[in-house]
């Protein structure tokens, strides 16, 4: 029995980096109905970030995140702006090619800047906490807790600001927000930074928690689509019910059958909840 409790605790961890990605990810779909696949490169450039203002400039972790954090939400407002608002009117294909394109520049950019190795981001978090019989490193205590606190935060604002019940209103009916004034060039601008800043995190915490290399930001995104699927298209609780899950089904694969196939048992569950709710666990009925 503790040994389920510790791989429970084990995936909460790794599940908040899929829920931050997630809340990215359906922020900007549920919005532009844009399939950001190049989300996943992007937040790795805020880890290696971090990684290079630590290790070679000498930045303070906290300082580190808060540089990467600003930089990624500036990151987003010139993606939106100078890559997806071009084609946000032309056909659908337009903006998923753009994504594949933004893919490869990004993680060009990464491998020519950061280079080809490895990296793991350098703490203090050393200590591990023993709880019942369940050891908690300090690390991943700090992932699940601040994981927690951005959800809240992201949920005071999308419920408690005029930005945030603008944001809402477009999801919701795009002709109607615009009949009501919500600035349709704004907001767009305000998610993509929102969602970079979300993801940045969230390339730290991995960066942090396990390693960053060339092509890791891949296989993030595809998680991340896979919580978004899991918990429902353009559903903000959906986002973090399906990362926590997804992340305790990898966790106890891997603990009590093999983490060889920790993905493979992942995605079959996924795909055993649709069959059940094609829409998704919070998913609306059309």
């Amino acid at each position: 029995m503790i040994e389920i409790f510790q791989q429970i605790v084990n995936g909460v961890a790794i599940g908040g980096v899929y829920v931050l990605i997630a809340l990215g990810l359906t922020t900007v779909f549920g919005i532009l109905g844009i399939a950001h696949f190049a989300h996943g490169s992007v937040s790795m450039f805020g880890g290696y970030l971090t990684y290079f203002l630590v290790s070679s400039q000498g930045v303070p972790l906290f300082g580190a995140i808060a540089i990467a954090v600003i930089t990624g939400f500036a990151l987003g407002v010139v993606i939106e702006f100078l890559a997806y608002r071009p084609v946000r009117n032309a056909n659908h294909i337009n903006a998923f090619i753009v994504a594949l394109g933004l893919t490869m520049m990004v993680e060009g950019i990464n491998l020519q800047f950061f280079g080809a190795e490895q990296v793991v981001i350098p703490t203090s978090a050393s200590r591990v906490f023993n709880i019942g019989g369940v050891t908690i490193p300090e690390l991943r205590l700090y992932v699940i807790l601040s994981a927690a606190i951005l959800v809240a935060a992201m949920a005071i604002f999308v419920e408690r600001t005029k930005a945030g019940q603008a944001i809402r209103a477009l999801a919701e009916n795009r002709d109607a927000a615009i009949l009501m004034g919500v600035n349709v060039n704004s907001i767009p601008l305000i998610v993509f930074g929102i969602s970079t800043a979300l993801g940045v995190t969230a390339g730290v915490m991995v960066g942090s928690l396990f390693a960053i290399a060339p092509g890791i930001g891949e296989g993030l995104v595809v998680k991340g689509f896979a919580v978004l699927i899991l918990g429902g298209l353009g559903s903000f609780p959906g986002a973090i019910i399906g990362g926590v899950v997804l992340g305790i089904t990898e966790s106890l694969a891997a603990g009590f059958i093999s983490s060889a196939y920790k993905d493979v048992i992942a995605f079959v569950v996924m795909i055993a909840v649709l069959l059940v709710r094609p829409q998704g666990l919070m998913g609306k009925t059309s």
